[in-house]
């Protein structure tokens, strides 16, 4: 893969242990059971994504310059949750942000999406969570 840049970064704190974690987070994104390797997925009608599974991250790429990770760590509290957007486009990466309008309030409308999905999992696990 060519380089990332880093677009946005999230992050919470899960009180529950790293594989329960994990657990929740594979069955939200990957509702089809998959947990290993590497495979596509349409995740919207005429689109697909190439996901990949490895240890406790999981990777969706997609279009030309997408790609979102999702990693379960080791926290004192519990489970350390990140979600990391990167641009990856091999070409013309400086005309991401001019192509896509809807990155006028990305970094925002993804903590909240990220905080609100965290508050479910805390829901699903029964424990608690924070968002860093």
């Amino acid at each position: 893969m060519s380089a990332k840049k880093l677009i946005t970064e999230v992050a919470g704190i899960v009180e529950a242990p790293v594989a329960a974690v994990f657990d929740d987070l594979a069955g939200a994104l990957l509702p089809e059971g998959r947990r290993t390797g590497r495979f596509t997925v349409e995740d919207l009608p005429g689109h697909t994504s190439t996901v990949e599974v490895a240890g406790h991250t999981i990777s969706f790429q997609g279009g030309w310059w997408y790609r979102g990770e999702w990693s379960v760590e080791p926290h004192p509290e519990g489970a350390l949750l990140v979600h990391r957007v990167f641009n990856i486009a091999q070409r013309m990466r400086w005309g991401v942000p001019a192509a896509n309008r809807f990155f006028i309030g990305f970094a925002g409308s993804t903590r909240r999406r990220f905080a609100e999905n965290l508050a479910r999992m805390g829901q699903r696990l029964g424990c608690g969570t924070r968002l860093l």
